[in-house]
C-alpha cells in the first residue's frame, strides 16, 4: 500500500512541477571587421630632365657612329657631272663600299688617318667603278671606271680602246639623246663595250675623232696605279687628260648600288612635281 501511495505522490508532484523551457540564445560570434587598406600605387620617380650635357653626349655618339660606318663600311655619294653617262647620270645617289680595296688615309674623313699606303689592300678588277681622290690635290672626289691595271698598256686610237695591244670589242646600239641638266639636247652614239675579262658595259661617243682624247699616246701603267676612264668617253676628264695614273692609295672605295635618283623635271618648291622627277627604275639598282 505504501508503495502505491509513493508512486501516486510522485506522479502528482510531476504534474505540479511544470518544466520551464529554457531559451537557448544563439551564440553571437563577434566578427571583427578587417581593416581593408587601400592599395598603394607605386610612387613614380620624377622624370629627370635631360641636361644640355646629355644632349651633347648623344650628338657626339651619333656623330662617332656615323663616322665609323662611313669610314669602314659604306659612304654615300652624289653624281654632280655627266662624265659617266649613260651608266651614272647627274642626280644619281649611290653607296660606295669602303672595305673592298682595304683602307688608306683617304678612307677616313678629311684623309686625317695616320696610315701610310694601304692596309688589307687588294687591287680593283678591270671594269670596277671606283671613287678616288684626284691625285693633283688628294682632296676632290672623282668617280670613273678602271680599264687598266698595273703593268698593262693602254692606248686610244681613232676612238677605239686598246688594252695590251688588243682592240676592245664594242657593239653599236643606236643614238642616245641627253636632254637633262644641259642647256640644249646633245646626241651621242651608244655602244656596248666588252672588256677582256668579259664584262659588258655601256659607253657614249660623240664621234671617234675628238681631238687628243680619241688619239692618245701609249700608256704603260706603273706598279701601284690604275688607269681610269669615264663611260662618256668624249666628255670625261680621266687618265687620258688631267687625272693621269691613279695611285691605289687614293682609292676611296667601289661604287656598289644606287639608292636614289632624280632628274631636273621637278622643282623643290613644287612638291607635286617631285614624283615625276624621281627615276623610279633606277632605285636600288646594282652597278656594273
Amino acid at each position: 500500500m505504501k508503495k502505491e501511495q509513493k508512486k501516486k505522490t510522485q506522479k502528482a508532484s510531476l504534474k505540479k512541477a511544470p518544466v520551464k523551457a529554457q531559451k537557448i540564445e544563439p551564440q553571437k560570434e563577434l566578427v571583427k571587421a578587417q581593416e581593408i587598406e587601400p592599395k598603394k600605387e607605386p610612387v613614380k620617380a620624377p622624370k629627370k630632365k635631360e641636361s644640355l650635357f646629355d644632349t651633347l653626349k648623344t650628338i657626339v655618339y651619333a656623330v662617332l657612329l656615323a663616322m665609323v660606318i662611313r669610314s669602314l663600311f659604306f659612304e654615300p655619294f652624289r653624281i654632280p657631272s655627266g662624265s659617266m653617262y649613260p651608266t651614272l647620270e647627274v642626280g644619281d645617289y649611290l653607296f660606295v663600299s669602303k672595305y673592298t680595296y682595304g683602307y688608306s688615309k683617304h678612307s677616313f674623313p678629311f684623309s686625317l688617318a695616320p696610315i701610310k699606303g694601304r692596309i688589307w689592300a687588294s687591287l680593283p678588277k678591270r671594269g670596277d667603278i671606283v671613287v678616288f681622290k684626284y691625285p693633283k690635290d688628294n682632296r676632290t672626289d672623282y668617280i670613273k671606271r678602271v680599264v687598266g691595271l698595273p703593268g698593262d698598256t693602254i692606248q686610244v686610237s681613232r676612238g677605239r680602246l686598246y688594252i695590251n695591244g688588243k682592240k676592245v670589242e664594242r657593239e653599236y646600239k643606236g643614238k642616245y639623246v641627253l636632254n637633262e641638266y644641259v642647256v640644249r639636247p646633245e646626241t651621242y652614239q651608244e655602244y656596248i663595250e666588252t672588256l677582256p675579262e668579259g664584262l659588258k658595259h655601256r659607253i657614249l661617243e660623240l664621234s671617234d675623232y675628238e681631238d687628243k682624247i680619241d688619239n692618245t699616246e701609249l700608256y704603260v701603267i706603273p706598279e701601284g696605279h690604275v688607269f681610269v676612264m669615264g663611260d662618256n668617253r668624249d666628255r670625261s676628264d680621266d687618265s687620258r687628260v688631267h687625272v693621269g695614273f691613279v695611285p691605289v692609295e687614293n682609292l676611296v672605295g667601289k661604287a656598289q648600288f644606287l639608292f636614289f635618283s632624280h632628274s631636273d623635271k621637278g622643282k623643290w618648291y613644287k612638291p607635286w612635281t617631285w614624283p615625276k622627277a624621281i627615276r623610279w627604275h633606277k632605285l636600288f639598282r646594282r652597278l656594273t
